[in-house]
């Protein structure tokens, strides 16, 4: 997976260096977002409701193509704490997206989808430790890969030419198996830089 996505952004790239000669590429962008939200869902191979609020950090970087279209990657990971003492459920995700946007004075309307994958790694204690560095008995390890497709809108703030503070809600739905991820949106802030 990870050699067919960057296969494919490379072939965007000189795609992209061949357009600008033809004034097809109008630019660049590329930022930092941290994210929240809602998330819930059973993992019904053990029988555990998961539900909370995650935190996480990643990136965008898109190429402009004419007018109102990009095309680019982004990459996340997130984590949704459970129980108290140290369980989480992580995803790591990232995939290639497109989306088109509108410039209205200074918001910046636009809305896409990325098609990817990744992978959920699950710890989850269910017993708590006798003494320090005790085992304990009751924990759950799992992890597994994902593919997913994130339909996602958003709005860029223009504070200056290039740069833009962008907001953003998303959908992450795994295609391989709709009950592996608890669901639900998630909310990005972040910064953009444009060329």
């Amino acid at each position: 997976m990870r050699s067919f996505l960057l296969t494919t952004f490379c072939l965007l790239l000189v795609w992209a260096a061949q357009a600008q000669e033809k004034k097809l590429l109008h630019g660049f962008d590329g930022g930092m977002m941290i994210h929240t939200g809602y998330l819930s869902g059973s993992l019904d191979a053990i029988g555990y409701e998961a539900k909370g609020a995650p935190i996480g950090i990643g990136g965008v970087i898109r190429l402009h193509l004419g007018e109102h279209l990009r095309f680019g990657t982004e990459g996340y990971v997130s984590t949704l704490s459970q129980r108290d003492n140290g369980s989480y459920l992580k995803y790591g995700w990232g995939g290639l997206l497109a989306d088109f946007y509108a410039v209205l004075g200074r918001v910046q309307p636009y809305a896409g989808v990325t098609l990817g994958g990744g992978a959920m790694t699950s710890l989850l204690m269910f017993e708590k430790p006798v003494t320090a560095w005790a085992p304990i008995d009751g924990t759950r390890y799992h992890k597994q890969g994902f593919m997913a497709v994130d339909p996602f809108v958003g709005c860029d703030f223009i504070v200056s030419g290039p740069m833009h503070l962008t907001l953003k809600v998303d959908y992450l739905c795994a295609l391989s198996d709709a009950k592996l991820l608890p669901q639900g949106p998630r909310a990005y802030f972040g910064f953009l830089f444009y060329h």
